[in-house]
């Protein structure tokens, strides 16, 4: 049975079918909901969202009434009550599930708040992803029936007290809709999925692999080569079509994919179509529903009402740390081409949340956005504002131009005399010249940056490269805790991370 077939929900289809008004007052209705709806909890009682939902300007009088908050701001405030059992908190009733939640540098895990009503919301939104599909071109509709590879977190959740914790891949499977998993598309499948040794999970994957009859492919890009890689060493394929020949999607988010597409066509017998989502932990923010588009769709009128600040030197200071009252702008007032900070309100009582994201406009017309790092992952040592965007593109440009594969790379900035300088860390089996690599990437990030040209002739004084073995990487991961799922390793490497990962090259030398 094709999807486009099924049957849902009469709850899904209404939400599917909403119809879609101008971007602002999209936004605005958003807020409303999500205000009544949590105006009776200690937050809503104590910000008076009574009084917001009653003004003309429900959207400025509530920037002016409600904190901006960041994880430890709002956890200390208000989150821990909710894992303690406490009811009514930042949303009604008791939270039964928070997705553990580490970004890539932080080494204790946050506990992010989940929903009932954001898994609803999460699943109406790869939905309405899913109904774009149709609307590509030369893609098989027979593909929509076939498998699911979808490679996250275990679904054998930790028990707390009162609620479960684990990844929010592993939390989104174990809640997927009966009717979805009972049509025999999603893989794994319920047992697998439950397994936490992510060794033994991928073993279970390539001995199934025969077995399934795969299109759709869902994950972060590193940890799902591997087990493709591992898929067609097993029998002995000349890629992986050999054995999913109907293989024509893969979904990806978390991470840029151009760093790895080069390495990921290897395992291919033919092009399939990359489809990018922007689903972090707090929710589904925004995904590709246009072919060949370089952005992707915020999901304006769901369950999450969206800020953008301004990310500059007026807002952020030089460790990427917001200030307490920054310049808050809605979806209207935003720019085409300019970095913002991103804060969320949702249906899991996250309120004016700063989730440490930086994105860019880059199709006002459709309200697409690209992601363009991280606040605290940026590298400005001098006034060189290199972004993860920057280090993305420059990599890609360097790999083809030299014709080379490179699988993971960090960056960080060291002394130099009395200047600074920037020394990459790149994975690959290649034989790569570093110092031809340093040259390239040099000049390729050059094209991309202008402070970085700036900044070259003044105190950057050097770019170096040290090529590794993506086994060490990896190996890094592992020795951190960090394997499978949702973790990515970091693109700028400071402070305890940075201490740690020298450390660990040193002693396995």
């Amino acid at each position: 049975m094709a999807i486009f077939d099924i049957k849902l929900p009469l709850s899904i289809t209404k939400a599917l079918r909403l119809p879609v008004s101008d971007a602002r007052r999209q936004q605005i209705n958003v807020l409303k909901k999500l205000l009544k709806r949590a105006r009776f909890t200690q937050f809503g009682q104590q910000y008076k969202f009574d009084e917001i939902l009653l003004s003309k300007h429900p959207g400025k009088v509530f920037q002016q009434h409600v904190p901006t908050y960041n994880y430890e701001k709002i956890y200390n405030q208000w989150w821990y009550k909710t894992l303690e059992g406490v009811p009514d908190v930042c949303w009604p009733g008791v939270i039964k599930y928070f997705a553990l939640s580490s970004g890539t540098s932080e080494a204790a895990s946050k506990y992010i708040p989940i929903t009932k009503e954001l898994i609803r919301s999460n699943t109406i939104t790869s939905f309405k992803q899913l109904m774009g599909f149709a609307k590509f071109e030369n893609i098989p509709k027979s593909s929509f029936s076939k498998g699911w590879l979808i490679l996250g977190g275990s679904t054998q959740l930790q028990k707390g007290a009162t609620y479960f914790a684990g990844d929010l891949s592993g939390i989104q499977q174990k809640n997927i809709p009966f009717w979805f998993r009972g049509m025999g598309m999603y893989k794994p499948g319920g047992k697998i999925a439950k397994e936490k040794d992510w060794s033994k999970k991928l073993d279970e994957i390539v001995e199934n692999a025969p077995n399934w009859d795969i299109s759709f492919l869902v994950g972060v890009p590193a940890w799902l080569q591997i087990c493709l890689e591992k898929i067609i060493d097993r029998y002995n394929l000349k890629n992986i079509h050999e054995i999913w020949p109907n293989l024509a999607f893969y979904v990806h988010g978390g991470v840029a994919m151009e760093p790895y597409k080069k390495g990921f066509s290897t395992l291919l017998g033919k092009p399939i179509t990359y489809i990018e989502t922007y689903l972090a932990s707090e929710g589904f923010l925004a995904y590709q529903n246009r072919q060949d588009t370089r952005g992707m769709a915020l999901s304006l009128n769901n369950n999450i009402f969206f800020e953008f600040v301004p990310f500059d030197d007026k807002n952020f200071d030089a460790d990427g740390n917001m200030v307490n009252e920054p310049e808050a702008l809605m979806i209207h007032e935003i720019e085409e081409d300019k970095d913002y900070a991103i804060l969320i309100s949702t249906n899991a009582g996250c309120w004016r949340y700063a989730i440490g994201d930086t994105v860019k406009l880059v199709n006002k017309e459709h309200n697409e956005i690209i992601i363009t790092g991280r606040t605290k992952h940026f590298l400005s040592m001098v006034g060189e504002h290199l972004s993860v965007d920057n280090m993305n593109c420059a990599i890609e440009l360097t790999s083809n131009e030299m014709n080379v594969i490179v699988q993971e790379f960090t960056v960080t900035g060291v002394p130099c005399g009395n200047f600074f300088a920037h020394e990459w860390y790149i994975a690959s089996d290649d034989n790569i010249d570093p110092i031809k690599f340093a040259t390239l990437l040099d000049e390729n990030i050059k094209t991309l940056n202008d402070d970085y040209i700036v900044e070259r002739n003044h105190a950057l004084k050097s770019i170096t490269v040290n090529v590794l073995p993506e086994k060490t990487f990896m190996d890094f991961m592992i020795h951190k805790g960090k394997v499978g799922g949702q973790h990515k390793f970091p693109r700028v490497l400071k402070g305890k991370m940075l201490d740690e990962w020298k450390l660990f090259l040193q002693n396995n030398k």
